[in-house]
């Protein structure tokens, strides 16, 4: 079953190249970070801000690419957690069918951060993640 989580916060600590995103449980008290890199936590920071880019970034050609090709990012889900790992997916609705798309968490939310794109979690990632 999926749950749906809001991205609580967002942690960036210029003397680490490892920052935090923090994703609660939209209905719920259970959260959990996730460790990214450093890019990837400027990329969800500039599009939570709606801070244009002079030149399309990589999350902005990626959703340029999916919008000229006929699809819409439906949602993003946390799907699985292994060894302390994160596994995602974007869905991607194009002509009526559901495309799953594997992706890193920190991509899946830098991409879907600036449209609005609602945030899943598997349940059992949220019991695992959160304990």
């Amino acid at each position: 079953m999926e749950v749906r989580c809001d991205l609580a916060k967002i942690i960036i600590t210029e003397t680490s190249d490892q920052q935090i995103i923090v994703l609660r449980e939209r209905d719920g008290e259970r959260a959990f970070p996730i460790v990214i890199g450093s890019f990837e936590a400027a990329a969800v920071d500039r599009r939570l801000k709606g801070i244009p880019a002079a030149r399309p970034l990589t999350h902005d050609l990626l959703a340029t690419v999916i919008e000229q090709l006929g699809g819409e990012l439906e949602k993003i889900v946390i799907s699985d957690l292994r060894e302390g790992t994160f596994f995602a997916k974007l869905v991607v609705r194009h002509g009526g069918q559901l495309i799953e798309v594997d992706a890193r968490p920190s991509d899946a939310i830098a991409l879907g951060i600036a449209g609005d794109v609602a945030i899943y979690v598997e349940d059992h990632v949220l019991d695992d993640a959160s304990s």
